[in-house]
């Protein structure tokens, strides 16, 4: 297929002079300071033009790209139309939640893309991008009233004002002057960025609202611990009433004595994968159909199994897990089935199996995949006729059972190898939920940071302050192979490792033989200044001394072959940077280090 050329808007301002003139406007410059303790000067990256070297329009094609995710232009009209149907046909706090989850995923997608573009970015000027990504997309044009952000114990609070919502034309227009705020999608915007950006949940709440007959929209964020109760704020945010909101409350004081309830106790996330797998959860909860949970380890298929039981009308009822896999072969048939007394030498009594125990409720098979071909057949048998035998009786027993299983095999693979019954994989598969890995679903990882946080924190009775910079871009950079155990298992490592009243740091969390992406220790924070510098890791302070050799410094071959790739592309430097393949904003510094513009 032939490549169709992209032309940037930044292109197109080089080209007219005045694209982008009047969006950089001095009112926009003058917030740039706004941050508490910290002045960020206009050339502060990224800035208007970093930004604008982002947004590329394919017209051959019909495609537009903020960098590497897809865009649309949509009518505001169509959106308004959508707007007045969803609140109509569902009712106005379920649309509500609708938009406020779009906008989250949204705001995370942004700042997923300012942390991939501009590693080294102040945190400040990476926070103010969103309010400039916000504005280049037509939503809303940002005002910064003030701002502040800890370094040192990673809070924030900020206060804007917003004009010319988008939401608010189309809201006024269909409904009039009401009495609560209608800017839902955007305030979703504003938590998913900052929240992504920082690696700690920050709430928005807007305080004033075109919609309510206020002259214009004033939004005011702090990180969630600051809030009174953001209870409220949250059942926007999470698609279902199972979804936790306790997980996001301030941290309890680290003297509180220690509580006996697991981290997996709740249920965290706003990603839209999350929230997917969360209405099928509660679509099928009111039924008795067979739920078979996929997924690799680790990504919570328990805890969704669990919940399932929880919201459905057998929650009164028994809940039984069995761990297939670990139940040897000889001993499988007695455990799910029961046993006589007599039965076989040392069954000295007569004893329920898992079927008869959760009679009325719920059964959870875990790793159904491991069962062997007997096992299987012997269980598709209890699950046709709806009753058991134990071993050694001459009875059957009838059991009322909803069967709930998991596995992180595929089921259908292993039907083709030979070593899955294809009989009793579609006695299973009546209701199947996958449930993502972590890396697909990062949108949720600084909720769940957030609440291993605060879980692990009283748990040991650490008074751990938060998440430095640089631990937060690991995580949020890292692909999880152990998924959301391994993050939490990580956590309270951290917790454990870190110092009383001190931060979590890369060091605290990566001790056990990880595998982190190479740029992911090329960064340091200054906790004085609160920003992000280009530094040695601390692995480069071990390494062995570099014996001097006749070679050019990387200094001189660095500057050299920026010099030919801007003489190469005659002076266009976002056509240097796709030489190099690199961003604009990155030549762009380093050739105005070398002195080269």
């Amino acid at each position: 297929m032939k490549k169709t050329s992209r032309i940037s808007l930044a292109d197109v301002a080089r080209a007219t002079g005045t694209v982008l003139s009047n969006f950089d406007s001095s009112s926009v410059n003058k917030a740039l300071g706004g941050f508490a303790g910290t002045h960020i000067g206009d050339d502060a990256h990224p800035n208007i033009a970093d930004i604008g070297e982002c947004l590329f329009f394919s017209p051959g094609d019909g495609r537009i790209w903020l960098q590497d995710q897809r865009m649309v232009l949509l009518h505001t009209e169509a959106l308004g139309s959508l707007r007045r149907e969803m609140v109509d046909s569902l009712g106005l706090k379920q649309a509500r939640g609708l938009f406020t989850r779009a906008g989250y995923v949204s705001g995370a997608r942004d700042a997923q893309l300012v942390r991939k573009q501009w590693p080294d970015a102040d945190p400040l000027a990476a926070a103010i991008a969103g309010t400039r990504l916000h504005a280049l997309e037509g939503m809303v044009k940002v005002e910064l009233v003030h701002a502040a952000y800890d370094a040192s114990t990673g809070s924030y609070e900020g206060e804007f004002i917003w004009h010319n919502a988008s939401e608010d034309d189309e809201h006024i227009a269909a409904y009039g002057i009401g009495g609560s705020p209608a800017c839902w999608m955007q305030v979703g915007y504003a938590t998913g960025y900052v929240s992504s950006l920082f690696g700690s949940l920050v709430v928005f709440r807007e305080v004033e609202c075109r919609s309510m007959g206020d002259a214009h929209c004033r939004v005011q964020g702090k990180s969630a611990h600051q809030w009174d109760d953001i209870t409220e704020d949250m059942r926007y945010l999470n698609v279902h009433e199972f979804v936790d909101t306790a997980a996001y409350d301030r941290p309890a004081p680290a003297d509180l004595p220690a509580t006996d309830a697991t981290a997996s106790d709740a249920m965290v996330g706003a990603s839209s994968a999350f929230n997917a797998a969360c209405h099928q959860l509660s679509r099928v909860a009111r039924t008795t159909a067979t739920v078979l949970f996929t997924g690799e380890s680790g990504v919570g298929k328990e805890k969704f199994a669990s919940m399932l039981h929880k919201i459905s009308p057998r929650k009164d009822q028994p809940f039984i897990a069995v761990n297939c896999a670990a139940i040897p072969e000889t001993l499988i048939e007695s455990e799910l089935f029961g046993v006589e007394r007599g039965a076989y030498t040392g069954a000295s009594q007569s004893r329920p199996g898992r079927f008869e125990r959760a009679s009325g409720g719920t059964l959870f098979l875990d790793e159904i995949g491991t069962l062997s071909f007997v096992a299987q057949g012997k269980l598709l048998r209890a699950l046709q006729e709806g009753e058991v035998e134990r071993v050694g009786g001459t009875r059957s027993i009838s059991v009322d059972v909803r069967l709930v299983a998991a596995t992180n095999e595929a089921l259908r693979q292993a039907v083709r190898n030979g070593t899955f019954r294809e009989d009793l994989f579609f006695r299973l598969n009546v209701f199947p939920i996958h449930l993502p890995p972590l890396r697909e679903r990062r949108d949720d990882i600084p909720l769940l940071m957030n609440h291993f946080l605060n879980h692990y924190r009283r748990k040991h009775g650490c008074d751990i302050r938060g998440f430095a910079q640089t631990a937060v871009r690991a995580l949020l950079n890292y692909d999880f192979p152990g998924n959301i155990r391994e993050l939490q298992n990580l956590i309270e490592r951290a917790v454990i490792m870190a110092d009383a009243d001190g931060l979590i740091d890369v060091h605290h969390l990566f001790t056990s033989g990880e595998t982190l992406r190479k740029d992911v220790m090329t960064l340091h924070l200054q906790t004085d200044s609160g920003t992000l510098n280009l530094a040695s890791s601390s692995m480069a302070s071990a390494a062995a001394p570099v014996p001097s050799v006749a070679t050019p410094s990387l200094e001189t071959t660095e500057r050299d072959m920026l010099r030919q790739a801007i003489a190469a592309s005659r002076g266009n430097l976002s056509q240097a940077a796709r030489l190099l393949n690199t961003s604009r904003a990155k030549l762009a510094y380093r050739a105005k280090k070398h002195q080269l513009v």
